[in-house]
């Protein structure tokens, strides 16, 4: 129990260094980042990929954050297009508000709420849904609309150089391949990856500062309210068709889909300086938000 509290921590550590005199707060921001990319993400999806056993059965919990991310980019690419936005706000929105914190917010409230049974789902929803998407089609995304000009072949190669996605084809080929991380390498890789929520926070906390300006940013309003009230109504509409309403699977579904923006999607945001402020301000005040709008699905939920 004491995790939650290291983080955040961290997390008002990070606000009140971005206000010290003198702090070098941009270098503090790249050389967090730099750890989280280039040894965080790898170790984690060296810890956990190869652990997920291919099968169809798990692809109905998996798919809802598929489904929620990409009716994220739909959504807001077309309003972006509509309304003049910038192209860092658009991907902004579609990345963060397309991810939901399905592990640091997840995992405790799920277990919390549900009890160790609902915890293998909330796994399934992290590991193959939302870390699958950072790791990846967040990725694409967030070089697309960083690219401002020059050649656009050069993406792909950008996409390939960045750490955790070429970890992530690695271990998807252990996974389908039956190939396990090596024991030896588990007690190191657990250790890196409990650093992920307060150095994340950290990261979030150098770019975090709420003023009264920012409250009043639709862009705000409408990227969260898509995450804690659309994405959630739309699982609950669609997955009935595919899993029991009164079953465990599906309410763990529903609730993971309501958590609050993924952290590590603001660290993506921020790392390509995608509206890095509105990044910030999703993960860390939609966090607090998140809390009373959980209570509610989960008494609507029974």
């Amino acid at each position: 129990m004491i995790a939650p509290f290291i983080a955040l921590a961290c997390l008002f550590l990070g606000m009140y260094l971005q206000r010290k005199p003198g702090f070098p707060v941009e270098r503090a921001i790249f050389w967090v980042n730099s750890y989280l990319f280039n040894l965080v993400l790898p170790a984690l999806a060296l810890l956990y990929i190869p652990q997920i056993e291919p099968g169809w059965d798990l692809l109905i919990p998996i798919s809802a954050a598929w489904l929620t991310f990409f009716l994220s980019w739909a959504l807001f690419g077309t309003l972006g297009k509509v309304l003049g936005w910038t192209p860092e706000v658009t991907a902004c929105l579609a990345i963060v508000a397309g991810l939901a914190n399905t592990s640091f917010l997840g995992f405790p409230v799920i277990e919390a709420l549900y009890g160790k049974a609902g915890f293998p789902v909330a796994l399934l929803m992290d590991q193959g849904g939302s870390f699958l998407l950072v790791s990846s089609i967040a990725i694409v995304i967030a070089s697309l609309y960083s690219h401002q000009k020059g050649d656009l072949s050069a993406i792909p190669l950008k996409i390939i150089k960045f750490p955790p996605f070429g970890f992530l084809i690695g271990t998807l080929v252990m996974s389908l391949l039956g190939w396990k991380t090596p024991e030896a390498l588990i007690p190191i890789l657990t250790w890196i990856g409990k650093t992920m929520a307060p150095i994340a926070l950290l990261a979030i906390g150098l770019r975090f500062r709420i003023v009264k300006g920012d409250l009043k940013s639709p862009y705000f309003w409408l990227g969260l309210s898509y995450r804690l009230i659309l994405a959630p109504v739309i699982v609950f509409l669609v997955y009935p068709n595919f899993l029991d309403p009164q079953e465990l699977t599906f309410k763990v579904t529903v609730m993971e889909s309501a958590m609050a923006p993924m952290i590590t999607g603001s660290i993506v945001a921020i790392n390509y300086n995608l509206a890095p402020r509105l990044a910030a301000l999703l993960s860390g005040l939609g966090m607090v938000i998140s809390v009373f709008t959980l209570g509610i699905w989960y008494w609507f939920l029974g």
